[in-house]
């Protein structure tokens, strides 16, 4: 079901009700209440000095809301409620009458003179045929139920109260739940909460307040009654991290975290599986209890969730398998179905509670082009309750049952720390060591929350109005090779000013960004693509760059439309967000979906541009054409003449692509600019990876290119595999030296090759991850670049790998020592016994097998049988010799082969 308010402007309404004024002076005997606000629609109305909220509006179904921080200030400002009655009675509807509660008589004095007819009455009916209603936020317990019907069919509310007074009469009691107003204003996303506030004089200004400061809410006694009998336990399934960005959100444990929502409750696992463990069974007991709010109602679990009643049976309510229906106290559902999204909020908002459980990494995995935060079915449903579901994993080991009050005391709030951050920066206020502390904290979710893309939520705009004031205030650091950040603050200020450009108007927030924009000159590029993807996405290049103050838009062919293709800006796709020191932002490209055939795109840090080709995808000669973009350097094997040469590397932006018969390099301009003989280096790269291909037993022609891209900064070392492969901006020279045939200064490189032949079959997990990528810097170095093993590298020395060998027998041929150059030695001997025909034989044998074990000693032993066959040797004592676990079946299986009994080894027996 749509929600009725789509395309709802709060800023108009904000005008609408504040129309007229200038100011609202608070000062006098009355001490207003702050209100929390969540969810989609309520906004601020009035903000102290402090930046608490002392007046708000709202929606529910199809009417308003209005919530006054203290009931006299429905006789100190009559104007404001003349505004807010012709407000609440909605668009269009010219009612004149008006119920009023009788505790509110005075304000029905003084409508005597407006077009309002005002009503008192005793309590509210639903026959009263009033299209606003005026109550205080302490005399609406018998009429809660026909308030709220009425205002969900459409009429308005008018409530006022403060709730720190009865707070302190009823010191046991939850306020957010018990308060009588709260029964109301909670399905609008407005709390009366139990602090006290400042008052003043306010000034009215045009924008709907922004800097709210939020009083911190204590949930010691919903962790208490939660966390009863459970004392801890290890956790053993792959659950996701979560996200708790909502005000009345609260972490339990890293994977499992509660919230109030409206007038009900919600409880998120991010793994399903937990619902069934031993040790957390007293949990999920007070867990329904905890949601069913002492209603002892039905508890429905979804379908698909079997054996979960009979388990859950002993909490004391009445469990049973069933679909989502809204007559239910409690829901148990998974987080893979979004049909009954709307359906299942508004049961929580209007008194439900909600179990869910369910994890987000796997989805990620399978969908890496799409928006966790906006795509993922239970994100659809969780978002606007405070949740979110992320992409990353929480670490599988035992978690203790955190103390309620500590926890309470010292629980991170993400919507207070971006006002506590704001006001720091733009008032001068002083952070406390436990919010420096909660820096990280904040950055990551600053990103994570920003992907909500909630622009129709009030919630979600308040913050990003706090974020845009920071930005504005305090810019972001020029970070650089030369102007390296490490500080917490100016990190923070980095991630919130480059996900805030991804969002807004970039030309909004430009100035306070990038201070020195190059100017380079811009031409129209036309170019036909091709692609033919085998199993994995592909990157095409368009030989230009988009500068970091450039909005381009690219004219597409409709075949690729809403077909998984993407545009990219940026080649630099590492993210160095881990990383102490920063010498660039954390993340620099920028992805956009292919979803009409004229786009316009545009990065923060500019990149050259790429199509992105979904995988088994297959096109020819389709045209692309860029509106702007600066020429890069772009030569192509085969392509490119050398007079087209000459001319393009001189071509103005920063990066320049060699794209070569299987690889392609990207390097900085200025690597590339003296190169007169670019088939030179294709020549020496084409043998390259031809011997690549040779050792791995594969066809000459990669399915995909390699791709090397140099940056400034990567996520780890100097170089590492992927695709594509990242190297220091500082290596890229020797990539693209014709001379360097023969040199040893390409092992790294071949290193990083060989990395991407590895297959999980034969792979010995974490022992050989640095080790069998060596194979191929060793055959590529003899067999194409005629270099021997022992110059090769100096790990390679004979006097080195003896040695190394001897201490390894010495140490008791533990296989926790056998890795890297170790491992490394029994390959070696392998080849050198029998040749790298044998590895080709074994590679080639591998590519036709299936259900190979996953653990590594059945893999050992089946790599054993394979190379023992390949060489036609029973190899068993010498894999035995190494400290391979060699089963008796594998013994006997390769027993009518001839044994290996002068093997290198055998020397040490």
């Amino acid at each position: 079901m749509a929600s009725p308010h789509i395309g709802f402007d709060n800023q108009q309404a904000y005008s609408s009700l504040m129309r007229g004024l200038q100011e609202l002076d608070l000062r006098g005997n009355s001490t207003p209440g702050s209100l929390y606000l969540i969810g989609d629609h309520a906004f601020p109305l009035a903000m102290n000095a402090q930046g608490k909220v002392l007046m708000a509006a709202s929606l529910f179904g199809r009417g308003r809301m209005v919530v006054l921080g203290h009931e006299s200030y429905l006789t100190s400002f009559p104007a404001l409620v003349e505004n807010a009655l012709t407000w609440l009675r909605g668009d269009g509807s010219e009612n004149p009458l008006v119920g009023i509660h009788q505790s509110c008589k005075p304000v029905a004095d003084n409508l005597s003179h407006s077009v309002f007819q005002a009503q008192v009455v005793g309590g509210f009916l639903q026959d009263l045929g009033v299209g606003v209603y005026v109550v205080d936020a302490y005399s609406m317990a018998p009429d809660v139920k026909a308030l709220l019907e009425f205002v969900k069919a459409g009429g308005g509310l008018l409530i006022a109260g403060q709730a720190w007074h009865w707070a302190g009469q009823h010191p046991k009691e939850n306020t957010l739940m018990a308060f009588p107003g709260n029964q109301v204003t909670s399905v609008a996303g407005i709390y009366f909460s139990e602090h006290r506030s400042e008052a003043g004089c306010l000034s009215i200004f045009p924008p709907i307040p922004c800097g709210w400061n939020p009083d911190p809410i204590n949930f010691a006694d919903d962790l208490a009654f939660l966390l009863e009998g459970v004392s801890g336990f290890r956790l053993k399934k792959e659950c996701s991290e979560i996200q708790v960005h909502g005000l009345l959100a609260f972490p339990i444990f890293p994977f499992l975290v509660g919230a109030y929502y409206g007038r009900g409750r919600v409880l998120c696992v991010t793994h399903e599986a937990l619902f069934w463990q031993q040790e957390l069974v007293p949990l999920w007991h007070n867990a329904l209890r905890w949601l069913d709010q002492g209603r002892k109602g039905v508890v429905g679990v979804l379908p698909s969730l079997t054996d979960l009643p009979s388990l859950y049976g002993p909490s004391g309510l009445s469990c049973r398998n069933t679909d989502f229906t809204d007559d239910l106290s409690v829901f148990v559902s998974t987080v893979y179905c979004d049909e009954k999204a709307q359906e299942m909020q508004d049961f929580v908002m209007e008194g439900g509670g909600l179990l869910i459980g369910g994890h987000a990494w796997f989805w990620c995995s399978c969908n890496p082009e799409l928006n966790p935060l906006t795509d993922f079915a239970g994100n659809r449903i969780l978002s606007k309750m405070g949740l979110n579901v992320l992409g990353s994993r929480v670490p599988k080991e035992f978690y203790a049952a955190p103390d309620p009050v500590k926890a309470s005391v010292d629980q991170y709030h993400f919507q207070h720390m971006v006002s506590r951050f704001s006001r720091h920066l733009l008032s001068g206020e002083t952070l406390t060591a436990k919010e420096e502390g909660f820096m990280p904290r904040l950055r990551q979710d600053c990103a994570t929350y920003l992907l909500m893309e909630a622009n129709e939520s009030a919630s979600y705009t308040q913050v990003m109005s706090d974020l845009t004031a920071i930005v504005e205030k305090a810019g972001i650091p020029q970070v650089s090779l030369n102007c390296p950040v490490s500080n917490e603050k100016d990190r923070l200020l980095l991630t919130i000013g480059t996900e805030l450009y991804q969002c807004l108007d970039p030309d909004t927030l430009l100035p306070y960004l990038i201070k020195d924009i190059p100017s380079m000159p811009v031409v129209e590029h036309q170019l036909k693509i091709d692609a033919n993807t085998a199993g994995e996405r592909e990157w095409i290049s368009t030989g230009v760059y988009v500068t970091p103050v450039m909005k381009t838009y690219i004219s597409l062919p409709a075949q690729i439309v809403n077909k998984g293709w993407m545009v990219q800006i940026g080649c630099q796709t590492d993210n160095l967000d881990h990383l102490k020191e920063l010498r660039r932002a954390p993340c620099v490209h920028k992805t956009f979906s292919i979803t009409k055939p004229m786009m316009q795109v545009w990065n923060l840090w500019g990149g050259l541009l790429y199509l992105v080709a979904p995988p088994d995808t297959q096109v020819e000669g389709l045209k692309v054409t860029v509106e702007r973009a600066v020429l890069s350097p772009y030569f192509k094997s085969g392509v490119t003449t050398p007079a087209e040469w000459a001319l393009m590397r001189q071509s103005p932006a920063p990066w320049a692509e060699l794209e070569f018969e299987n690889i392609i390099f990207t390097v900085p301009s200025d690597a590339i600019r003296h190169l007169e003989r670019p088939e030179e280096v294709a020549a020496l790269w084409d043998k390259i990876m031809r011997g690549v291909a040779d050792l791995a037993a594969v066809n000459h022609k990669f399915p995909r290119k390699e791709r090397f891209v140099a940056d400034v900064q990567i996520s780890a070392g100097w170089m590492h595999a992927g695709y594509p492969i990242m190297m220091c901006s500082s290596v890229a020279p020797q990539m693209v030296n014709p001379e360097a045939s023969g040199r040893t200064d390409l092992w790294a490189f071949i290193h990083e090759l060989g990395h991407n032949q590895q297959r999980d079959c034969w792979e010995f997990r974490p022992n050989t991850s640095e080790c069998t990528n060596n194979l191929w810097s060793v055959y590529v170095n003899e067999e194409v670049l005629g270099t021997k093993r022992a110059e090769a590298h100096p790990q390679l020395e004979p006097k080195t790998r003896l040695s190394r060998i001897e201490e390894y027998v010495k140490g008791g041929r533990n296989l926790g020592s056998w890795n890297t150059w170790v491992a490394l030695e029994t390959y070696l001997q392998l080849q050198e016994a029998f040749g790298w025909a044998a590895f080709k034989k074994v590679f080639a044998a591998y590519h036709d097998m299936s259900n190979v074990p996953r653990e590594n000693k059945g893999k050992m032993n089946l790599y054993t049988k394979t190379f023992s066959v390949a060489v036609e040797h029973n190899l068993c004592a010498f894999f035995k010799a190494w400290g391979w676990p060699i089963e008796g079946a594998t013994e006997e299986k390769l027993s009518r082969l001839p044994a290996w009994t002068n093997h290198p080894m055998a020397r040490y027996q």
